[in-house]
């Protein structure tokens, strides 16, 4: 017996290798495929206004700084570069325009990628749109100053609130002092009319208004339309009915940050109020087909299961009619 313990512990050493080797190669080809997707890039349309999903996740990302759950701990070592944070894109292809919703801590790729869809101007964004001052939406502003890109009067539209925070500290302040970024004003329920292709309409929404208030924007094509709400407090808690405002429009992009309140065991959901998305789904149970169609979540918590793809939770989301937005997804308005 003693003889053939070396040849027993060689046998075992081989197949811990093996699958070690198997995990690596699995590994791999997570990591392989993820960046195939981010070089996908959608077919250039010519001509009409599109909408571009340029992230989906919310403000801190995915991984998160400081998780190594499961969730994260083998993004911490393989990230997934489709995970960026939530921003629209929007180009008018006629008369040559592009726009940013939000300013997210990815703003370098993500202004890349809404220039490289657009194909002129390579360089130019021609409005930021802003909801809100939470890190996730508006810290990517600091790539316009003299530290970097050195931006020229960038248009960057924001609400009363919103223009004072960025005009009263810095370093935003000093953007404005020299003119790299030019505020533009919002007001709410008040549309804006950004040329014969695209209006913009500001809609105020309760949320944590720690330093500015909060929109989301209802954006109208020369066909449809869509409708932007990433962050929002409870639907209960707002005046306005979301499910008449699903009616309204072509496409609605709704805060998805959780599924439910069992994604964060150690906080007090009370103070994050964002509605779940099992919440959403019940309450829009009542819709037909059509509408509910219309609805992608969007602004995912990096613990929010949907983002696993073959998730029990991200199946009964599309079982039950509705849609999640993906990176790099493209609309024609």
């Amino acid at each position: 017996m003693k003889k053939l313990l070396p040849y027993l512990f060689s046998i075992l050493f081989l197949l811990s290798c093996q699958q070690d080797k198997k995990h690596e190669v699995v590994e791999h080809e997570k990591k392989e495929e993820a960046h195939q997707k981010e070089k996908v890039k959608p077919k250039q349309p010519t001509s009409g206004v599109y909408l571009f999903v340029l992230g989906t996740i919310q403000d801190a990302g995915s991984p998160q700084l400081g998780c190594y759950r499961d969730c994260c701990r083998d993004l911490q070592s393989n990230p997934d570069p489709t995970r960026k944070i939530v921003s629209l894109g929007l180009i008018d292809y006629e008369n040559q325009k592009k726009y940013l919703f939000e300013a997210t801590p990815d703003f370098v790729s993500q202004w890349s990628s809404l220039n490289s869809f657009a194909g002129f101007d390579t360089n130019k964004v021609d409005g930021i749109f802003l909801t809100h001052a939470h890190i996730g939406h508006y810290t990517g502003l600091i790539f316009l100053g003299v530290e970097s890109m050195n931006g020229d009067h960038v248009p960057v539209f924001t609400m009363p609130e919103m223009s004072k925070f960025l005009e009263s500290n810095g370093p935003w302040s000093q953007l404005v002092k020299v003119g790299n970024i030019e505020l533009k004003a919002l007001t709410n329920s008040k549309e804006i009319i950004l040329n014969n292709q695209i209006s913009v309409e500001a809609i105020q929404v309760p949320h944590r208004d720690e330093y500015s208030e909060t929109v989301g924007f209802k954006v109208q094509g020369p066909n449809k339309s869509f409708l932007f709400i990433p962050d929002i407090n409870k639907w209960n808690l707002w005046e306005t009915s979301i499910v008449e405002m699903i009616k309204e429009v072509d496409y609605a992009f709704l805060d998805g940050s959780f599924y439910d309140g069992e994604e964060l065991p150690n906080r007090y959901m009370d103070e994050i109020p964002h509605p779940f998305i099992s919440e959403s789904m019940e309450l829009f149970s009542a819709l037909p087909e059509e509408e509910k169609s219309k609805v992608h979540f969007i602004h995912f918590n990096h613990t929010n299961p949907i983002l696993i793809k073959d998730s029990e939770q991200r199946e009964k989301v599309l079982q039950n009619g509705f849609q999640i937005a993906e990176f790099h997804q493209m609309i024609e308005l």
